[in-house]
C-alpha cells in the first residue's frame, strides 16, 4: 500500500469523532461492593439462640447454655425455604445481647461448646455458611456489641473480646458479605454475676474505625451495617417502611449506632449528603424477633409481606425480612407456607413487563449520541442507560404501545453509579387528553410506584426535578 494512503488513513483514524463522554458522577456514589448489595434486594436475617429456648426477646446473659437444645435442626430446611422465597443472602445472629454463641468460641464459655447440642461439638454457623454458599446465596453475621454475660463489658478490655471473636468469625466462616451491629448498647445485666446496669458512650466506647479497619484487613468487601453505617444505615423503624423520599445519601460526621432522635433522618436520608449510606429495612415476620408459639398465628400474610416488599424495595432500599427457627430447629410451617405464596404473589405481579409491547422517546438525549439512547431504558440490561445533556435537570419520556395496555406499576431506576438525582416525577397517561395517574420523589436504585389504571396506548413520565441531568437504567410495566 502507497505511503500517502497509509497517511491518509492513520489520520482519518485520528479525526474519528471519539462520542460523547459518560456523564460525570454526581455527588457520593455507591462503591462496587454498595452496588451488589442493592442488586441483591431481598435477603432474609435468623434470630436463633438460646432466646429460642427461654421465651424471650433479650436474655439477661445468664441463662445456662443447657438450655440450648434444638432437636431437629435442619440449616438445609432454612436454606430451602429461604432460597424458595427469593432471598439472595442470610444473615445469623451469631450472638446477641445475651452473649450466646452459635459457634464454639475459644474466648468464652457461655457458647454450644457448653450445651447439650450435638454433645458440646455443634457449629450452626459453620453449618449455616457452607449450606448458604452451596444454594449459591451470601452469607453474614450480627454480632452484637452489647454483651450481657461478660464480666468485662463497659472496660477497655471487652474491646478486645469482641474483636477477638470479629476475627474467629471472619478468618473461620468467611467470606461474609454483610455484618450487622445495632444500637442496643448499655443497660441491666448479668455481666459474670454483677447482676447490675453498665452505661457506656456509644459514641466513643467501641472505637468503631479501629474495628472496621482491623475487619477490612481480613475482608475488604464486606457491607457493614449500623445506624450510621459506614456501609448501609437502619431505616430507622422496624415495620419495613423505607422513606417515601429515600435519599441514599446522609452525613455521618455526627451519627453514631444508637443515637437518639435520627429516625426521620435515617428513613429518608439527606439530600446533598456527603456519603453514599443506603437504607436497609429490617423487619419480621412475626411480632417478634426470635420464634415464640404465641405468635404462630400472627405470622404476616402474603399481602402483609408484599406490601412491606413495596415499601422497602419498591422505595429504593434493601428489605432484611426476619424469619426465626421454632425450638425445633426448624422454621415454622405457617412462616414457610407465607413465604411461599409472597414468592407467588410477586412473581405473578410482575411476570409479564408490559415495556416489551412499548416504544420510547425522550425529550433530550445527552449528545445526540445512541450510546445513551432511550431504548437502553427497555433493554434489561442494568449496565446500559439513558441519559440527558449536562445542566437540563427536566425531561419527558413518552412510551407509546402497540396496543391498549392496563399497566397497575411502574418501575424506574437510576443508573446510581453516577449518583441519586432525581427529586420529583410524574406519570401520566393519554386519554383524550393527558392525566396525572402517579407522583413520585426520588427513585435511586429501584422505584416502584403504584399509579391508577387507564387503558392506554400512550404513556409518559416528566422528570420534574433533578439535582443534575437524569440517567436512568430501566422504565417497566406491570
Amino acid at each position: 500500500m502507497p505511503r500517502f494512503i497509509i497517511v491518509f488513513l492513520l489520520l482519518v483514524v485520528a479525526c474519528k469523532p471519539k462520542g460523547t463522554p459518560p456523564p460525570t458522577p454526581y455527588g457520593p456514589v455507591p462503591t462496587p461492593a454498595q452496588l451488589a448489595w442493592h442488586r441483591m434486594e431481598t435477603n432474609a436475617f435468623i434470630h436463633f439462640s438460646i432466646n429460642t429456648f427461654t421465651d424471650l426477646e433479650w436474655g439477661m446473659g445468664s441463662e445456662p447454655e443447657s438450655l440450648f437444645n434444638p432437636t431437629q435442626l435442619d440449616v438445609k430446611q432454612w436454606v430451602s425455604v429461604l432460597k424458595g422465597a427469593g432471598f439472595k443472602g442470610i444473615i445469623l445472629t451469631t450472638k446477641h445481647h445475651d452473649g450466646f454463641c452459635l459457634w464454639p468460641s475459644q474466648y468464652t464459655s457461655h457458647s454450644l461448646r457448653n450445651s447439650p447440642y450435638l454433645g458440646g461439638k455443634g457449629d450452626i454457623v459453620k453449618a449455616l455458611a457452607e449450606e448458604t454458599r452451596a444454594a449459591g446465596l451470601q452469607f453474614g453475621i450480627y454480632v452484637s456489641p452489647w454483651d450481657r454475660n461478660h464480666a468485662e463489658y463497659g472496660k477497655p478490655t471487652y474491646i478486645t473480646y469482641y474483636r477477638n471473636q470479629l476475627q474467629e468469625l471472619f478468618n473461620s466462616y468467611g467470606p461474609i458479605f454483610e455484618m450487622w451491629f445495632d444500637g442496643a448498647n448499655g443497660g441491666d445485666g448479668y455481666y459474670g454475676g454483677a447482676n447490675e446496669k453498665r452505661s457506656i458512650n456509644g459514641a466513643t466506647y467501641y472505637d468503631w474505625p479501629t474495628t472496621i479497619a482491623q475487619v477490612r484487613k481480613m475482608n475488604d468487601q464486606v457491607i457493614f451495617f449500623s445506624d450510621a453505617g459506614p456501609s448501609v444505615r437502619w431505616v430507622g423503624n422496624e415495620r419495613g417502611v423505607a422513606g417515601l423520599t429515600n435519599w441514599n445519601t446522609i452525613s455521618v460526621d455526627t451519627l453514631y449506632a444508637g443515637k437518639a432522635g435520627i429516625e426521620g433522618l435515617l428513613n429518608s436520608g439527606a439530600e446533598g449528603g456527603t456519603s453514599w449510606i443506603p437504607a436497609e429495612v429490617d423487619v419480621s415476620i412475626r411480632p417478634g424477633w426470635f420464634y415464640h408459639a404465641k405468635e404462630d398465628s400472627l405470622v404476616k400474610t402474603p399481602q402483609q409481606l408484599f406490601d412491606i416488599y413495596m415499601s422497602s424495595v419498591g422505595r429504593g432500599s434493601t428489605l432484611l425480612l426476619n424469619v426465626p427457627p421454632d425450638r425445633r430447629g426448624l422454621i415454622h410451617e405457617r412462616d414457610a407456607e407465607s413465604l411461599r405464596q409472597w414468592r407467588k404473589l410477586l412473581d405473578e405481579t410482575f411476570a409479564t413487563n408490559l415495556a416489551q409491547f412499548a416504544s420510547v422517546s425522550a425529550s433530550n438525549v445527552r449528545g445526540n449520541d445512541t450510546t445513551y439512547r432511550a431504548g437502553h431504558l427497555l433493554d434489561n440490561d442494568p449496565d446500559t442507560y439513558w441519559a440527558a445533556d449536562e445542566g437540563v435537570t427536566t425531561d419527558t419520556l413518552n412510551f407509546i404501545f402497540n396496543d391498549n395496555q392496563r399497566p397497575k406499576y411502574v418501575m424506574l431506576q437510576e443508573a446510581i453509579q453516577f449518583g441519586q438525582r432525581v427529586k420529583s416525577f410524574e406519570v401520566q397517561v393519554l386519554d383524550g387528553d393527558w392525566y396525572t395517574v402517579g407522583t413520585g420523589t426520588t427513585i435511586g436504585y429501584k422505584r416502584i410506584l403504584p399509579i391508577e389504571q387507564y387503558g392506554v396506548l400512550e404513556l409518559r413520565i416528566i422528570i420534574k426535578e433533578s439535582l443534575a441531568a437524569p440517567v436512568l437504567s430501566t422504565v417497566a410495566f406491570y
